[in-house]
């Protein structure tokens, strides 16, 4: 086949990445109005004086250790560093009596009321209430300073998506799955949220002009969902417990052309899935709509300037939803990007830079983190080796943009031995003056 031209405008595309800093540099405040004292999804670099240095680390990449890690090996452009900052079964934070969880998965910073940070990462531990959510606490200097729960008794929490009011939604990966609300800071109970559906949820992704939430359906034939809270005042959290669930519809065509979607209500968002009468059972959220579009394994989602990106690990894509143009395209296609190789091995999680710059983790026969976009050609960022077993999960960048936080979530354990995960904080020049 032969590499296709991507139908973006990278003019329009850059727009749209400027937009995002207006759009995003105020986080409303968490569970209610804005407060100088509330938690709040991190917020991009300041693009009036910064510009991303990211599509110049292309090709540049040196063999280094990671620092407290020093067993691990990983290439990394230069002048970039790589630090553990948490290890599964191990405290953290001096002091804490929190242990890091087994499984790290999806994560998001959220920017805190001293000037510090939080990293928020999913346990994907399938084990019936045994999966979970913890966070490392920073410091407005970078030190590592606490580490907690945020949320306990769920089920394979998988990835998730940071909300603009500054709340962390985690996923469970189960049949019946729930999307719990959690609390960057601890201090409130993590919230389930049937209204958003009972399915095998992946990742989220909050549209912050209108609160709607984009979500991710981990199955061969899982759908791309969104949920329109009853009510949504901007600079306030949603009333997450009523509102309309949809699946995504899109026109017939060539999957390498842009195409028109549309969206159509899910009849029961909650189905009753198993009950000893066999006439109680219903349909699974995925098999009510037979005209949505099917997508092959979702995976990771994330919002930045009007565009919704998210990823399908069967087919190996990266997917763009113009949410205002009711457009979606291909970013990324394996099968048609013969320039790099080898290409990405089940695609993932994925993040976007305060800069637009698209990032994905692979779970697959590397370990890596690759940049991809509309006029980019993909190439390497992270590679670690000798990681095997394991994938890359979480990436998230800092407040700031100079830090990007992620897992190797098996860690160097073999595929058959208990979870050795790591989690790190990539440091570096991703941003400079513009």
């Amino acid at each position: 086949m032969a590499e296709r031209t991507y139908g973006w405008n990278r003019r329009r595309f850059l727009r749209r990445s400027l937009a995002a800093s207006v759009v995003l540099g105020v986080g409303p405040g968490l569970w209610g109005c804005s407060q100088s004292g509330s938690p709040r999804a991190a917020p991009p670099a300041d693009l009036r004086r910064l510009k991303s240095n990211i599509p110049n680390l292309s090709g540049r990449l040196q063999r280094t250790r990671v620092t407290n890690d020093p067993s691990t090996e990983v290439w990394l452009p230069e002048g970039f560093t790589l630090r553990e900052v948490a290890r599964t079964g191990h405290a953290p934070a001096p002091g804490s009596a929190y242990k890091w969880h087994p499984q790290p998965d999806g994560g998001a910073v959220f920017a805190m009321p001293d000037g510090g940070w939080a990293y928020l990462s999913n346990s994907e531990v399938d084990i019936f209430r045994h999966g979970g959510v913890g966070a490392l606490r920073f410091s407005p200097a970078g030190e590592l300073v606490a580490a907690y729960s945020v949320c306990s008794g769920t089920t394979n929490n998988c990835a998730g998506g940071p909300t603009p009011w500054g709340t962390w939604l985690s996923c469970e990966e189960i049949d019946a799955g729930l999307v719990y609300e959690c609390d960057p800071a601890g201090q409130r109970l993590a919230v389930p949220l049937p209204a958003l559906g009972s399915f095998e949820h992946e990742a989220a992704a909050v549209d912050p002009r209108d609160g709607f939430i984009y979500m991710t359906e981990d199955k061969p034939d899982g759908l791309f969902y969104r949920f329109l809270p009853a009510e949504f005042v901007r600079g306030r959290r949603p009333d997450l417990r009523s509102g309309r669930l949809q699946a995504l519809v899109v026109e017939g065509g060539d999957v390498l052309s842009t195409r028109r979607v549309e969206w159509v209500d899910v009849p029961l968002p909650n189905p009753v899935l198993a009950a000893e009468d066999p006439a109680r059972i219903q349909p699974a959220t995925r098999l009510q709509l037979p005209e949505a579009q099917r997508f092959n394994g979702g995976e990771g989602c994330w919002y930045h300037a009007g565009m919704v990106y998210f990823t399908t690990k069967g087919d190996n894509r990266v997917w763009g939803l113009d949410i205002d143009g009711a457009r979606i395209d291909l970013v990324y296609d394996k099968a048609s990007e013969a320039a790099f190789n080898p290409g990405i091995d089940d695609v993932d999680n994925l993040t976007v830079s305060p800069g637009g710059d698209i990032l994905v983790a692979e779970d697959g026969a590397q370990m890596r983190l690759v940049v991809v976009g509309p006029d980019v050609k993909p190439f390497e960022l992270v590679n670690i080796v000798g990681h095997r077993a394991s994938e890359i999960t979480g990436p998230a960048f800092s407040p700031d943009g100079s830090r990007l936080y992620f897992s190797s979530q098996q860690g160097p354990a073999p595929d058959d031995a208990p979870s050795d995960g790591r989690t790190y904080e990539l440091r570096g020049p991703f941003f400079v003056p513009a």
